[in-house]
């Protein structure tokens, strides 16, 4: 018995040995990637969201400027406060990248968005007074800016989701998710043409 517990005593370090040499052999191999990637892809899309969200904080001020000189463009006014409220009014469930029906009606609310800021834009050209006033700069400044920071929030976002997916379809990243991640679901990507989602510059010559 003295026999046995010694060598149950002597192999515990060993077995304590292997046990850490495994957990560092499959950290080589890749068993992190999947949470790695799935934290990374989930700040890019809070980066998304800041820069969608920057964007509807300037619309209701480039409302008014608008209004002041092209108050009688009512239809047009009155289409970007629309898809201004659908756009924020859609609660953004939690699981919205995962959800391809959720992540679609996102996607379609903010590229209505973009559309209507377009045509507002479009209109301001008929207004020569209205183009030339500084505030209207300023935002129309600041909309540009805003439009630029979300289509590298989108690239960034597509690109991390990208890493994901394919961790979760090739070999071994699959099989660590069968094993240790089986709620690891793939990422929904955007679809719509980056070029529906850029506004186009208004030329103040």
């Amino acid at each position: 018995m003295t026999v046995a517990h010694t060598t149950l005593s002597s192999m515990r370090p060993g077995l304590i040995l292997a046990m850490l040499f495994s957990l560092l052999a499959l950290s080589g191999c890749g068993i992190n990637a999947i949470p790695t990637y799935e934290e990374q892809a989930k700040a890019a899309w809070s980066q998304v969201l800041n820069q969608y969200q920057r964007r509807s904080d300037l619309i209701p001020n480039l409302i008014e400027t608008v209004k002041g000189y092209a108050a009688h463009e009512k239809d047009v006014l009155t289409s970007v406060v629309d898809a201004r409220a659908k756009a924020t009014s859609v609660q953004i469930p939690a699981d919205v990248l995962t959800d391809p029906k959720a992540f679609e009606t996102f996607q379609q609310n903010q590229a209505a968005l973009t559309s209507a800021l377009t045509r507002l834009l479009a209109v301001s050209e008929s207004y020569p007074d209205l183009k030339s006033n500084q505030n209207f700069l300023a935002l129309q400044s600041q909309l540009e800016g805003t439009e630029n920071r979300i289509a590298v929030a989108r690239r960034d976002y597509i690109e991390a989701v990208r890493l994901y997916n394919t961790e979760l379809k090739t070999v071994p990243g699959r099989w660590w998710a069968s094993w240790f991640y089986p709620d690891a679901k793939p990422m929904q990507t955007f679809t719509i043409d980056a070029e529906s989602h850029s506004v186009p510059k208004v030329s103040f010559d």
